[in-house]
């Protein structure tokens, strides 16, 4: 991505802001940055699309600790002055930590509301009121619900990954959260993509807003190599072990991401490949949030080579050096393929991503080609090529999606990240990271050179 040529020292930001981005090293804003940062300086509403990766969340972040520095507001009981809502607690967690290193000599309180843990800590936090408020919709409506927020006062309502948190159906949560707020508000909405749903979102709950798109819908990252593996549903993770022994020969530190289209495909392609010696976890809503949180610090530790996950607990993972990225699914929606391979090539670095497709998915690797308006190269040289498959994505027969379910394993019951009770509706599939190793045929024929350990 090029960079915008407009330094931090040219922006408006109070001195506290600018001491504390120097000391970090930040010269720069990205094109997100450079974009939305005075427009919300300003203080006007903003819608802003952009992919993930690109910085957006420094982009509201240091606005409002720009408003806090230069006008200090005292905290009242319960009261919130800034309000974050994030679709899940890995998500809430890089959000307020952004707050706290941008915000290093700014004097401002600031706490976190989510699920999957004790909500006492979090109701004596807020007792004292708070200027930032970072929160999951389940569980800060269940505290509202409760008297234990008070939002009558808000001065800015955030919505980040405002489609991944549709996706996850907390559109009703957010609607009731939102007619909460005052009238009189600042109101911006983030999301890696935009549908349909978010412009209409964005048109019931903003004021005549600034829209920013940073890259077209349907853009990839120009340094991912793309490839599609026509395969049978069955023999996906033949493949997906030949594909890890292979690259492991020439990259044998390489670290990758998986995705599944559902919970229980995560969790059982992950205990495959753990029991074929590789250091592999998987995240899912299945896995509580503090199990989940462990096996993330695992990952970016180093200490799991592979990550399967689906799509809405992935989330929360912010790894640089992704290079390998597998869609051992494709997803149900297009949008979610430029999110996935999106993880890798990040910071001006190249990476890989590799998709399989089974017969009853020729539908979905046709509608992503359509998205970013190029077909995806099709790789052959394996021992698992579907030659029916890709003769059927090449003609022109009308073909269905699959079912939710698909082919990575049960069908997914969907759960809310973030708050404790369960979804009804189906969850998007989601990636795991993964380090390439395993091979195609039994566990001699893996290279020598490469340690595994099977209780990772």
């Amino acid at each position: 991505m090029i960079m915008s040529e407009l330094t931090f020292e040219q922006l408006p930001l109070s001195a506290p802001i600018q001491r504390a981005l120097i000391e970090k090293g930040y010269t720069t804003p990205s094109p997100i940055q450079a974009l939305a940062i005075p427009v919300l300086l300003e203080g006007r509403d903003l819608v802003a699309c952009a992919q993930t990766g690109t910085g957006k969340t420094a982009a509201f972040a240091l606005p409002l600790l720009h408003n806090m520095s230069e006008r200090p507001r005292k905290t009242f009981r319960r009261g919130v002055r800034h309000l974050v809502l994030t679709p899940t607690r890995e998500l809430a967690g890089q959000v307020a930590e952004s707050f706290k290193v941008y915000g290093k000599y700014v004097s401002f309180r600031a706490g976190m509301v989510y699920g999957g843990v004790s909500e006492k800590p979090q109701i004596k936090e807020l007792f004292l009121g708070l200027d930032v408020l970072v929160a999951c919709p389940g569980r800060l409506l269940d505290l509202m619900n409760q008297g234990h927020v008070d939002l009558s006062q808000v001065e800015t309502f955030i919505l980040d990954e405002a489609d991944r948190m549709l996706d996850m159906g907390f559109i009703r949560d957010i609607q009731k959260i939102e007619s909460k707020l005052p009238k009189q508000r600042h109101t911006l909405l983030f999301s890696a993509t935009m549908a349909p749903e978010i412009a209409k979102l964005g048109q019931t709950m903003l004021n005549n807003p600034e829209e920013i798109r940073i890259a077209p819908q349907g853009t990839t990252a120009e340094k991912v190599e793309q490839s599609v593996c026509f395969v049978d549903k069955k023999a996906k993770q033949s493949r997906m072990l030949q594909l890890l022994e292979s690259r492991s020969k020439d990259q044998p530190n390489e670290l990758s991401l998986i995705f599944t289209r559902t919970k229980h495909g995560a969790k059982n392609l992950a205990r495959k490949l753990e029991q074929e010696g590789y250091k592999a976890d998987s995240i899912h809503g299945n896995k509580s949030q503090s199990a989940r949180e462990k096996t993330l610090d695992r990952y970016r530790r180093g200490d799991l080579d592979i990550l399967v996950a689906t799509d809405v607990a992935s989330r929360g993972i912010d790894v640089k050096n992704i290079t390998l990225v597998v869609n051992f699914d494709l997803p149900m929606e297009p949008d979610a393929y430029v999110h996935r391979i999106g993880r890798t090539a990040r910071a001006g670095e190249s990476g890989h991503a590799v998709s399989f497709c089974s017969a009853d998915e020729v539908a979905l690797l046709r509608q992503v080609e359509k998205l970013i308006s190029k077909s995806v190269p099709v790789d052959t040289d394996h021992d698992y090529h579907d030659q029916a498959a890709m003769e059927l994505h090449q003609s022109n027969r009308h073909v269905k999606k699959p079912p939710q379910g698909g082919g990575g394993g049960q069908r997914s019951g969907g759960q809310r990240s973030g708050g404790n009770r369960p979804r009804g509706s189906g969850q998007r599939p989601g990636g795991g990271g993964q380090r390439p190793g395993g091979g195609g045929g039994g566990r001699n024929s893996r290279p020598s050179n490469r340690s595994r350990n099977r209780g990772a």
